[in-house]
């Protein structure tokens, strides 16, 4: 019998006694071809789950109410990383082995290829995430970040401040987008407008900040690579601007750490 490879769903159920609410986790396991190296995961709209088979160099799609999954080929050489959902309600990945941001179909299966432009090769594509323009941003670990216009084709590639590093990325509720880099050890604010990027410094020493998250505050969640811990950056109004941010960023850190 082939061996499987086993993607890991929990769900919260939460009950009620005597006014008190109580949570529990319930874990699930679900079965993918062996050799898919699944990396990462994210959720669609119809309750089927998307990861990247990273080994595999495919898609895989996954129906947690059949527990059946296929893959869904890439393109030759192809390496995912990263996969997302977008607004459009297609899959769309960090395809660092084409070099590529790839949009998924999720009716057809069509794959469409946005290629980084050539004299950026080998960018490393890990991570990517929508703001609230529509625009898709994204990371490379060999010291890029980048934004494409899914409408247009248009993509602009930034240098990113200490050379490699960018990682994890993350959009806050009020359309705000940061980006950790593990190498650099900084969270990156990027504007918008011009694609430039204010570098927060997080509170541990060499941390190596891997992952970011936003939870519906807009208060930012890292992941510490180097130093093991789990670590928020909170601040009252995101739309204070960075300087001020950072500023409301330290003095809550300062409570934390």
């Amino acid at each position: 019998m082939m061996p499987l490879v086993m993607v890991f769903a929990a769900a919260l159920a939460v009950a009620m006694s005597s006014g008190t609410v109580y949570a529990k986790m319930v874990m699930q396991t679900f079965p993918v071809l062996a050799g898919a190296g699944a990396h990462d995961v994210y959720p669609a709209p119809d309750g089927t789950v998307w990861f990247t088979a990273q080994s595999a160099g495919k898609l895989g799609h996954l129906d947690p109410r059949t527990g059946k999954s296929d893959l869904i080929a890439l393109g030759p050489g192809a390496a995912p990383h990263g996969v997302i959902v977008g607004p459009d309600g297609a899959a769309w990945v960090t395809e660092g082995g084409q070099n590529a941001i790839a949009r998924v179909d999720p009716a057809t299966r069509g794959v469409k290829l946005f290629p980084l432009p050539k004299e950026r090769r080998n960018a490393n594509l890990n991570t990517a995430v929508f703001d609230g323009q529509g625009a898709i941003w994204f990371t490379g670990q060999n010291g890029i970040y980048g934004r494409l216009d899914p409408k247009s084709g248009t993509m602009a590639v930034f240098d990113a401040p200490r050379g490699t590093g960018p990682y994890g990325i993350a959009t806050t509720p009020g359309g705000q987008v940061f980006f950790a880099s593990l190498a650099g050890n900084y969270l990156g604010q990027i504007d918008l407008e011009t694609g430039g990027v204010t570098v927060l410094e997080p509170p541990v020493p060499r941390q190596g900040a891997r992952r970011v998250w936003s939870d519906s505050r807009g208060a930012l969640w890292i992941t510490g690579w180097n130093s093991g811990d789990l670590f928020p950056l909170r601040h009252q109004d995101e739309r204070l601007g960075a300087p001020a941010f950072a500023r409301r960023q330290a003095a809550a850190l300062r409570g934390l750490c």
